[in-house]
């Protein structure tokens, strides 16, 4: 009788079932009337939707009803939005135009790398990183093939225009990240702690960039995390040093989700076969955690969470330099933990809100000991923790212009100790910014703002102006031009010993053109950087440190001339000089190179869903101290010039209808001798070449990801 009833039930109301489903279909075509396949059809903030066939064509069912906006968007093409009404049932017809003709409205560019999915002028996706070989999926080593960044392999962190790794500043949805990168061992730098994949956009600014940030003297990386997925997934991961899972869940209604990753890696049993220069006397063993949330709290608003933790412990043992025939045993266990929540939401008559909170907690503990001389070791202890809050208001004006301005408040904590001898401080940091972009005409815009700072522990305030132009040439071309004044706080481990230092200073000039089309990118830029007030630790503690770095910088991609080919070319010329720590005059520093180049290229071929990628990066020597020459020449030796060629190939299939990729990849393939710098006894008569822990890495990988099949996305990006 149940069943009969249930029957009976489903006959009764099945017509109002399918009543309550819309049907919406149409053909997709270019301008020239040619099927475009691939294209996201989808009703805006319902996320019914469905993805053209080879024909043009689609389908899909929606329970919206009344006039909603159907959006279509494919790469490479101007996205597009109509107006239906969705009981209507008409065939629709709908012409994507190529985004070559979308530059038709110029941007600020000067000193700015976009990385994005969605966005003109897009130099690298997320894809490119993973598949660029010699990176290691990392988002810092891929940044490094573009002009301007340097190939510093001994310690981590991005190193532009003749900056150190600390003035470039990483930022998360608008947030400041304290520690992106895992702690290191001396000569073997940490790697970035995030997958690219966790991001839909990222810029790489070599200088002059936006008032909304500060806090860097040379540059800065912004991340913009993804935002709801497409659907629900999950994946795990198998490689020679490691494994990983996550899954991502999205909610029946579409409008939430959530994600946990997991990954474990032990680099141990690698070095039992592959033997490094350094001996291994802890791990190296590494957790990771993370969690995210989204939330789409109306059509125009989103809520998004990001968690992550990770620990480490990792430690060499080496012959010692200081002490023939001892070892030297330096051990680090580290733990991070980073939170991240950002709200936007549009506030009606062109007004829109961003507000955002972070923290951050990091911990080393490091133990030092020349083993074999009966010393004490050295405990070093480091605490630092990070409690950030942001607001933003951004109004538009007009069809294109804009203004914006908010303030930010951090209140940042440093503990340090060795041997339970403590060195502390705490700081107050507040700051305002304001600019607006301003369309003089539609090939004329003008971006210019400043941002005022102070911090408690250095009891001083800076005012900074920026001001960038950009005219567009034609719908391919155009010039840029940027000024700003940039400041930042010395780094903890000066601070630390005396508050009395104030800001360090950079000001940037710069002027840039770029073509770019669907198929090709031309960019060339020259740059000039004065630096003043540059921390000095001889004879004493002072602000008395100065520079400048000036260059040019070529950037050429191609995806056209060579089938199945992807490869870009970038080279950069860098004249750089500082008089800081404890240098006795303005020389070139340790970490620059005069001339840097780097050749990506990447074949696909398409009958073996395959990918071979080559990346070959080249530096000239960088100088290094010899403390046996005189005073006069103080920097003047070079190391020998840096050579690398990285390799890897991927192989893309199914495996019980999970997307699986294969990948293998070698840095350093020839095994090129590689050598950062030297380091000598304190008398002088013995020195050890800084040189990498081995000479070339070779990863062996498989990973899987079950609901989402990545191998269009793949095949299209390559």
């Amino acid at each position: 009788m149940f069943r009969i009833n249930l029957y009976l039930s489903l006959l009764l109301f099945s017509p109002v079932i399918l009543l309550a489903q819309h049907k919406i279909s149409g053909k997709v075509t270019d301008n020239r009337k040619r099927p475009l396949s691939g294209v996201n059809v989808y009703i805006k903030g319902a996320y019914d939707g469905a993805t053209s066939k080879a024909d043009g064509s689609f389908s899909f069912t929606t329970t919206e009803a009344g006039e909603r906006i159907l959006a279509a968007t494919l790469s490479g093409y101007q996205p597009m939005e109509i107006k239906i009404t969705t009981e209507n049932g008409e065939q629709l017809s709908i012409v994507l135009k190529n985004a070559a003709n979308a530059l038709r409205v110029v941007t600020i560019s000067a000193g700015s790398f976009e990385a994005s999915d969605d966005k003109k002028g897009t130099v690298l996706k997320p894809l490119d990183i993973v598949t660029t070989a010699g990176a290691g999926a990392d988002i810092v080593n891929a940044i490094k093939t573009l002009p301007g960044a340097q190939q510093t392999n001994d310690r981590e962190g991005l190193f532009v225009r003749g900056g150190t790794g600390y003035e470039t500043q990483t930022l998360i949805d608008g947030m400041l990240v304290r520690n992106p990168f895992s702690s290191s061992l001396p000569d073997v730098p940490g790697r970035g702690r995030f997958s690219p994949f966790l991001f839909k956009g990222t810029t790489f600014s070599s200088g002059g960039y936006s008032a909304q940030y500060g806090q860097a003297l040379s540059s800065a990386l912004v991340l913009e995390s993804t935002d709801l997925p497409q659907r629900s997934s999950s994946s795990v991961g198998l490689s020679v040093i490691g494994v990983n899972a996550g899954v991502e869940n999205l909610s029946k209604d579409k409008k939430s989700s959530w994600g946990v990753e997991g990954d474990y890696t032990n680099l141990a049993p690698y070095f039992q076969v592959v033997k490094p220069k350094q001996t291994p006397n802890l791990g190296p063993e590494i957790i990771g955690t993370s969690l995210n949330f989204r939330r789409k709290t109306s059509p125009t608003g989103l809520l998004k969470f990001y968690g992550y933790g990770n620990w480490s412990k990792m430690g060499f043992s080496s012959p010692s330099i200081e002490y023939p025939g001892d070892r030297e045993s330096y051990q680090v266990r580290n733990g991070n933990i980073y939170t991240n929540m950002t709200y936007r939401e549009s506030l009606g008559k062109d007004w829109r809100i961003y507000v955002g909170i972070s923290f951050s907690n990091n911990r080393d503990n490091i133990v030092t000991d020349t083993l074999g001389k009966g010393q004490t070791p050295a405990d070093i202890r480091l605490r630092s923790s990070l409690n950030q809050s942001r607001v933003m208001l951004t109004r538009n004006i007009g069809q294109f212009s804009a203004i914006r301005f908010g303030g930010e408040y951090q209140y940042a904590t440093e503990l340090f100790s060795v041997n339970h001898r403590s060195f502390n401080y705490a700081d107050n940091y507040t700051a305002a910014f304001a600019e607006g972009d301003i369309y003089f005409t539609p090939s004329f815009v003008g971006r210019v703002g400043g941002r005022a700072e102070y911090s408690s522990v250095l009891a001083k305030m800076n005012v900074a102006p920026r001001v960038s132009l950009a005219y567009k040439v034609d719908n391919y071309s155009q010039f840029s031009v940027a000024y700003g004044d940039y400041y930042q706080k010395p780094e903890p481990q000066y601070l630390r010993f005396d508050h009395g230092l104030g800001y360090m200073k950079a000001t940037h000039y710069i002027a840039s053109y770029q073509r770019v089309a669907s198929d090709y990118t031309f960019r060339t830029e020259v740059f000039y950087k004065r630096y003043a007030d540059l921390v000095k630790t001889a004879p004493y503690y002072s602000n008395n440190g100065k520079g400048y770095a000036k260059g040019i910088e070529l950037f050429w991609r191609d995806r056209k001339s060579i089938k199945n080919v992807d490869y870009w070319i970038s080279y950069s010329w860098l004249d750089t000089k500082r008089d800081y720590l404890n240098y006795p005059k303005e020389v070139q520093p340790d970490f620059a190179a005069t001339h840097t180049a780097s050749l990506v290229y990447k074949h696909f071929f398409p009958k073996l869903s395959t990918n071979l990628g080559l990346t070959y990066t080249f530096a000239t020597g960088r100088p290094y101290y010899n403390p046996n020459l005189p005073a006069d020449k103080f920097m003047s030796e070079k190391t020998m010039d840096y050579h690398a060629l990285g390799v890897s190939a991927s192989y893309l299939t199914t495996i019980r209808k999970a997307f699986t990729i294969f990948v293998l990849s070698v840095s350093n393939a020839p095994g090129n001798k590689q050598v950062f710098g030297y380091r000598y006894s304190s008398d002088g008569l013995r020195r050890g070449e800084i040189t990498p822990s081995v000479p070339r890495f070779i990863f062996l990988g498989m990973f899987m990801n079950f609901g989402i099949d990545r191998r269009q996305d793949v095949i299209n990006n390559l």
